[in-house]
């Protein structure tokens, strides 16, 4: 499955598991996964599930396409099956920006992700007034 093929089927899993859509017969597989996406999207059931997956689950800091009309950012999601996949997430754009228009799924990528839980020291610094003069 490719990484834009991931992420239609992750779509149409949450939109399943909210009851936006019907269950679908049978497994979610690369040779089906585009047509049951465009026919579950014909009315644009799937909109708010595509415009929430889009933000992405974390920044991944890498480096990304770049536009003079739009501000970008490289994001990741981790889907159901464990795998990671990312793209570049297009917002901005001023008062008549559409940065949702951009076709982002197309150019989706697969991620290797290394996970690890570090101890971190933060330290907030307060300063101490002096007291002045004063008899002894």
């Amino acid at each position: 499955m490719t990484p834009e093929q991931k992420i239609k089927r992750t779509i149409l899993q949450r939109a399943i598991a909210h009851e936006s859509i019907d269950p679908i017969e049978g497994d979610i597989n690369a040779a089906n996964v585009d047509a049951l996406f465009e026919s579950n999207n014909d009315d644009y059931q799937l909109q708010d599930y595509i415009n929430e997956f889009r933000s992405g689950e974390v920044e991944t800091g890498l480096k990304c396409d770049w536009s003079r009309h739009y501000e970008s950012k490289s994001v990741a999601s981790k889907l159901l099956d464990g795998t990671w996949v990312g793209w570049t997430y297009w917002y901005g754009g001023g008062k008549h920006g559409e940065p949702e228009a951009v076709d982002w799924l197309e150019d989706a990528y697969e991620l290797t992700c290394k996970e690890e839980e570090r101890m971190v020291v933060v330290r907030e610094f307060t300063r101490v007034e002096q007291v002045t003069g004063g008899a002894a």
